[in-house]
């Protein structure tokens, strides 16, 4: 049985998973004092971890003796370095104390794997789409995956939160606007779905400055239209992702998909991935947003590292390749 951590940016996690991929427990804390600020503070969100983690971890342990423990994972990165370190120092303390082996997992096949827990195997086409990471992966077994295509600037995430900002919504912005969107003609305003970007990367940066100008072009008549610029916006969203899909199933001999990430939980985009024609996996959301047991799924694949060769283990702010 694995316990796990997550910290990478400003949600304290921690999760108990069987080695058959059961989950015992996921604990999320999320850290609402962001929210004033439109986005998340590294140095807050690092202070809340430490203030958190213990709690966290607590409850996510209730109901589960730590003598069925046979390691300890944790998000080693990519994400926020200073929340990232109290999650690493944490598991390093856990595992020590016991002299469990502890798993370093990276939190980008974390997102892969959370398609394990719901019995989704390999081989498969993974899309992961957050706040901080967007990339298309084929993904053949249960330990890493090739990358296919990627963001050149903003992921699909921070540009639902940007969008949401310039229209004056909450944080995070996701979920405010495609509420709005739900009153709204996605067809009532044409945004750049970059369409012609080679291969299967994605960019998002023109349509932010798109919306930016169509809000300042409208002036005053802004306000009024927020519904229609927020379904327009969340549509072009939806079809940049899923236009790089199309092209990447076309080219596999046995075509399914998986997708991961907070972005995973939006309706429109599970809508248009249903409406592909092949088999298509997504997470309950649960596991979509940042989460110990997609970290604990990744793990069970992995090679643990004995007491005390982790005792040095450092975290890492930017992405490695799986």
């Amino acid at each position: 049985m694995i316990l796990a951590l997550e910290t990478s940016c400003d949600d304290t996690c921690a999760a108990v998973v069987t080695r058959e991929g059961e989950i015992r427990s996921n604990v999320v804390s999320s850290q609402g004092v962001h929210a004033r600020f439109g986005g998340v503070v590294p140095e807050w969100a690092s202070r809340h971890h430490l203030e958190l983690v213990n709690l966290v971890v607590d409850q996510a342990m209730e109901g589960s003796s730590w003598d069925e423990l046979d390691a300890i994972a944790v998000t080693q990165g990519p994400g926020l370095v200073g929340a990232l370190l109290v999650g690493v120092a944490t598991a390093k303390g856990l595992a020590a104390s016991r002299r469990l082996p502890l798993i370093p997992v990276n939190h980008l096949q974390g997102h892969v794997a959370a398609n394990f827990l719901g019995g989704f195997e390999p081989p498969f086409l993974c899309l992961v789409a957050s706040g901080g990471h967007t990339f298309l992966a084929r993904v053949t077994d249960h330990r890493g995956y090739e990358t296919l295509g990627q963001t050149l600037d903003d992921a699909a995430g921070e540009a639902f939160d940007k969008g949401a900002r310039l229209l004056g919504l909450g944080y995070p912005g996701g979920p405010a606007l495609s509420k709005l969107a739900l009153e709204g003609d996605p067809t009532a305003f044409k945004f750049p779905i970059a369409a012609r970007v080679a291969g299967l990367d994605f960019s998002f940066a023109g349509l932010k400055t798109a919306l930016l100008y169509k809000v300042r072009d409208l002036g005053d008549e802004a306000e009024g239209l927020k519904a229609d610029l927020a379904a327009s916006y969340e549509h072009a969203i939806v079809e940049a992702l899923m236009l790089r899909v199309e092209r990447a199933l076309e080219g596999e001999n046995e075509p399914r998909l998986a997708i991961g990430g907070g972005v995973a939980a939006n309706r429109l985009l599970r809508e248009r991935a249903q409406s592909l024609g092949v088999p298509v996996h997504v997470p309950p959301h649960a596991l979509c947003t940042d989460n110990a047991a997609m970290i604990a799924s990744a793990a069970r694949y992995l090679e643990p590292t004995p007491y005390p060769d982790y005792l040095a283990l450092d975290a890492y702010a930017t992405k490695r390749a799986a």
